[in-house]
Parts: structure tokens; sequence; C-alpha cells
């Protein structure tokens, strides 16, 4: 049987049909949609095949949802090549339609200024539970209808700091926290040559879409399962500021700043060995129905 993280990076593996066309499988972790985190994380495979440079950004729009049933075709296209930096476009397409877009950039690695603000503290990792044993603390609670997709195990560990119920939402600060990593150690499963920093991107960026916009909620008594509220990914941006790996504990912090115009505006740090490694930030719909 394989493992979650098995499973993790058969979804990253992209097989390429041409010079710039990759097709990528699809997994169903909440319902039929392309689970949004999927499709950063496989557009930077996708990339990757262009270019030795580093990733430092992405800027992505999501333009329909996709179908989690079908395989998604990536189209790739290298805008810049110059000594410095590298700029690629990717389109995700289903159908025939344009379901996702992206611009990489990339930069040829140099030394330079170093700052970065000062890093959150909250307990160790290890001293929280898992968000898996969470579920099973809720499990009696969760109403039929959505019992077996809450608890199915997600392809990544998580274990919650400012922990709530998105069964009974409450009136919160616009904050969420966790810890994130693979399950298993990445070199486990990957050879030297393929242990490379675009697999730990990608799968950075596959869990910074998890629960990036539950901050939203908070100050409004909501939760994603709310049914007054329709919500969907816009856009997502992420800078990588530092080497990183996905198999050792991240701290994941999430703010809102805004709510208006049924819209959210989050942001989000990634924190490793008390080091800023990535940013995020995304804008969702959240609009009342």
């Amino acid at each position: 049987m394989t493992t979650l993280t098995q499973n993790l990076l058969a979804l990253l593996h992209l097989e390429q049909k041409s010079e710039h066309y990759f097709i990528g499988q699809s997994q169903t972790h909440f319902g039929t949609r392309v689970y949004g985190g999927q499709l950063l994380a496989q557009s930077i495979m996708a990339a990757a095949n262009l270019t030795a440079k580093s990733l430092h950004s992405l800027h992505a729009y999501f333009l329909y949802p996709g179908d989690a049933t079908a395989p998604i075709l990536y189209h790739t296209e290298l805008l810049r090549d110059s000594p410095s930096f590298s700029t690629i476009q990717v389109t995700a397409l289903q159908f025939g339609r344009q379901i996702y877009k992206a611009m990489l950039s990339y930069m040829q690695p140099e030394d330079g200024l170093e700052y970065q603000t000062t890093a959150p503290e909250y307990p160790a990792a290890e001293q929280l539970q898992t968000e898996q044993c969470y579920k099973h603390q809720l499990a009696q609670h969760i109403p039929a209808q959505f019992r077996n997709e809450f608890m199915q195990a997600f392809a990544i560990e998580s274990r919650p700091i400012t922990l709530s119920n998105p069964f009974q939402p409450q009136v919160e600060d616009a904050l969420y926290c966790e810890y994130l990593k693979t399950h298993e150690p990445l070199s486990q499963y990957l050879d030297s040559n393929k242990d490379v920093p675009a697999i730990h991107q990608a799968v950075a960026a596959y869990f910074s879409y998890y629960n990036l916009y539950t901050a939203a909620f908070k100050p409004h008594g909501l939760s994603y399962l709310s049914e007054q509220i329709m919500h969907a990914s816009l856009d997502h941006v992420m800078y990588f500021h530092r080497p990183f790996r996905a198999d050792i504990s991240t701290l994941y912090e999430m703010r809102t700043t805004c709510t208006a115009q049924s819209r959210g505006l989050n942001f989000g740090q990634m924190w490793q060995n008390g080091k800023l490694v990535c940013s995020s930030i995304q804008e969702n719909l959240m609009r009342q129905i």
C-alpha cells in the first residue's frame, strides 16, 4: 500500500508529452473540484523543466473550477531568459478550456543584503497534536453528510496551533497558525538527483493553499463549512526567500488584513529553523448567499 507521501510525489510527477506540454493527474481531496494547491504545485514542476535557475516568485490566477476526476494539460512558455532572470508562463487546460494561469520568475542565486522581521513565538511542533487527532476528537459531532470527506487524511501532516471547530465557528482574531511537513522524509522515496529544490517548493505551494483563507472567516464567526457563504480562491502568490526542506516542520502563520466587497485578503509566512523561507498572498471570494 502506498503512503500519503508517495501519493503526493506521484501527483507531482508530470508526463512530458513534448518540450512545452505536460500531463498531470488529479486526486480528489475536497469533492470533485481540483484542489488549488495541486495546480500551484504541478505548475512549478512543469516550469522547472525549462530553466536551471531558482524559483523566487509565482503569481497565479484560478480561472475556472477544475475537474478532479480528469487529467490536466500544462503548457509552458519561456517569456524571458537573461543571465540573471527567467520568466515562464504556465497555463493549465481541461477539455480545451484554460482553468489556471501562472507566471513564475526564476533568478540565478546570488548573495546580497539580509534582513527579516522577528520570528513569531509559538509552542514547538512536537508539543502539538496532529490535525488528524483533532478530527477524531470531533468525529461524533460531524454531520453525516460531511463525515467521510472531513475525516480523510490530508497528504501533508498538519499540527494546528490556533485550532477551532469548523462546525461550530465563533468570532475570533483573523489569525490561523499550524506546522506543516510531509508525513515521511522525501529522501526516503527520492534519489539524490531528484531530491531537488523544485520538489520542496512544489510541496510548499501545495500546502500553502490548504488553510490560507481560513483566517478570513474567523472575525465573522464563520468557517469554510458555513452554509451562508459561497467561497473560492481567486488568485495566489508565493515568494521563495531561502532554501528549505518541505519534510521538516514549517511554521505557517496566516493573517487576514481586510474583508470587503465579498473578498478577503490573506497573508501567510512560512518559518523554518527561525528563518523566513516563504511568503504567500491570496484573495478569496466570500459571498453571502
